[in-house]
């Protein structure tokens, strides 16, 4: 099974960080963002699979195709907004993970705009203010 694979990757980074942290901390830094941007690449066959799914079922729904390919943004503007900020706190930057954080969210807002805007619009044709 692939978890037994993505878990002994995961082990034998982590042993090899532990090793070498002290001595060679660049090095040590860099098996660790070797070992995320694996994982990365690993899980990303698995993420394109969901995403066909989601795009078909939000075909069959009739659900308009902005706004699936928006919440998908979205969903990946988190995922790489967190991988990234760990990356940098691990790096023991908390303060630039603390900005990183904020431009993602700050981006996730942008992106949510048109679809708050057409939920107010949806409540206001429902419901008219007279």
């Amino acid at each position: 099974m692939e978890i037994f694979e993505v878990i002994s990757v995961g082990i034998i980074a982590s042993v090899l960080f532990l090793l070498l942290k002290d001595k060679q901390p660049s090095i040590a830094f860099l098996i660790i963002v070797l070992t995320v941007l694996y994982f990365f690449i690993f899980v990303i066959q698995y993420v394109q699979e969901i995403l066909h799914l989601i795009t078909y079922l939000g075909d069959q729904a009739n659900i308009n195709e902005v706004y699936i390919k928006t919440i998908l943004q979205i969903i990946g503007i988190s995922y790489i907004t967190e991988i990234g900020a760990n990356i940098v706190k691990d790096a023991g930057l908390e303060s630039v993970a603390v900005k990183i954080e904020m431009i993602g969210k700050v981006f996730i807002l942008i992106l949510a705009i048109p679809i708050f805007k057409s939920l107010i619009e949806t409540i206001i044709n429902i419901f008219p203010i007279t």
